[in-house]
């Protein structure tokens, strides 16, 4: 079964291996796709989302850090479907090369890639976001990035059992 529109009957019914599978194209934190394909199966897609995001708020660090790994930098080329979706609204080269030099400070900053749910909006949008966390201390960005991976996450479920 693919990650596109699998229903959640569908979804509820894979094998835990193939529910893993699928749920690492949402998030590429392994106990993350554990935890939600272990709670299965869910009544409703609020359920799932819910089931999500409390499976996020339990990763630690080094896990967090697993997922951001299967994210692009905000104006890289996308390497799936998800990211190139979310990241449509990018566009011109002045953008880009602003984006690519605002990541580098932020990473030079946070020690971790800029993560934001970038569906729907524009370079120039996500440009003005990345230079307004880039005034957070550490910690608020840590928690500012998991709230922005939780966004992403749920977006992606949503796409993933959309019937």
């Amino acid at each position: 079964m693919t990650s596109e529109a699998t229903g959640l009957a569908g979804f509820n019914e894979l094998p835990a291996e193939a529910a893993e599978a699928v749920l690492l194209s949402c998030c590429s934190a392994p106990r993350w796709a554990r935890a939600v394909a272990a709670a299965r199966p869910y009544d409703s897609v609020d359920d799932l989302l819910a089931a999500a995001d409390a499976a996020l708020a339990a990763l630690d660090e080094a896990e967090i850090d697993e997922a951001l790994a299967g994210h692009p930098r905000i104006g890289d080329r996308p390497t799936s479907a998800a990211s190139a979706r979310e990241q449509s609204g990018v566009s011109g080269a002045a953008v880009f090369a602003a984006l690519s030099e605002g990541n580098r400070a932020y990473e030079e900053k946070f020690g971790h890639l800029y993560l934001v749910c970038a569906a729907g909006r524009s370079g120039e949008e996500l440009l003005a976001v990345l230079r307004a966390r880039l005034d957070n201390d550490p910690t608020t960005e840590r928690q500012v990035m998991r709230t922005e991976l939780a966004k992403i996450n749920r977006l992606r479920l949503t796409r993933l059992v959309a019937s």
